[in-house]
């Protein structure tokens, strides 16, 4: 890739979310994170996924974790916050998943690729873009930004990358509010866009009690996104794709950051970081634990 090559930033936007979310991703696929949180005292995974992804907000009620993660159902938030840190600091979960994913990450990369001066240089640039975006509307990346950066490099990629992430879904769910899409049906067009069908056996709401799912799904009809037999209209189509634009769109700020010259040093060092990652099981998204982007 050549250095004076410019970088439109919504395809940057776009090519790093690609990179990045295979190192997120190892939280919640990979068992060592899962490990460290019931090794605290965490019952299920899901008491130690609230406490620890909630907890940069601070002790805050599950009515405010809900809207923050925006993609869960109604009394989801409620059966883990806030007893899931009543007997747990909410630091400790927070550095559980810390050492947990980097754990996984540095299992998965081998000793070679995790000490190497490429990974180094990757987690400096990434903690580079990760720090420098404003925080205005961003309830989840400013409560990243209140954290210590790690000084393990391993720890310190998979932290910035985290951030980064966060960031995009701050922005995901500004663009989904401004389509009025609610977040179960943001699931319902994510798995359209999977070419699942119907949307309803997506992991992520198949337990939902089928009148709320026939709700939303009829919702959607009427507003001409769907068709009668459940699949994209045009207008559908068209509305996910524009959610999907303006959250690139607003997930480029970050790297803004870097020069162009820094972005393909970034890009040359994370491309095989990246692919061992996904050559594993340990990359792919699980329907039941990871937001839409």
């Amino acid at each position: 890739m050549g250095k004076t090559r410019p970088h439109p930033m919504t395809d940057t936007a776009r090519r790093m979310f690609e990179l990045l979310e295979p190192i997120c991703l190892v939280t919640f696929l990979a068992d060592e994170c899962n490990e460290e949180l019931a090794a605290l005292g965490h019952r299920t995974y899901w008491d130690g996924y609230f406490a620890s992804r909630a907890a940069p907000l601070g002790r805050v009620p599950a009515q405010v974790v809900h809207a923050a993660f925006y993609n869960f159902a109604d009394g989801e938030a409620a059966r883990h916050i806030p007893g899931a840190w009543e007997t747990i600091p909410p630091e400790a979960s927070v550095a559980a998943r810390e050492r947990g994913s980097a754990a996984s990450l540095r299992r998965i990369l081998g000793d070679e690729l995790a000490a190497s001066p490429g990974l180094l240089r990757a987690a400096d640039l990434t903690t580079k873009a990760a720090t420098s975006a404003p925080t205005e509307g961003r309830v989840m990346y400013a409560g990243m930004r209140t954290l210590e950066i790690p000084g393990d490099p391993v720890a310190r990629l998979w932290h910035s990358a985290t951030m980064l992430r966060e960031h995009r879904g701050d922005g995901h769910i500004a663009a989904l509010v401004g389509a009025r899409i609610g977040g179960t049906e943001a699931h319902v067009l994510s798995a359209l866009e999977q070419g699942i069908h119907p949307p309803e056996s997506f992991g992520r709401i198949h337990h939902l009690p089928k009148e709320r799912l026939a709700a939303v799904m009829n919702g959607l009809r009427d507003r001409g996104l769907v068709d009668t037999d459940g699949h994209f209209t045009d207008t559908g189509r068209a509305t996910k794709q524009r959610i999907e634009t303006l959250t690139d769109e607003l997930a480029a700020a970050p790297w803004d950051a870097l020069s162009p010259a820094e972005l393909d040093e970034l890009i040359t060092e994370l491309e095989p970081i990246t692919a061992t990652l996904t050559a594993t099981d340990s990359h792919t998204p699980a329907d039941c634990c990871t937001p839409s982007t």
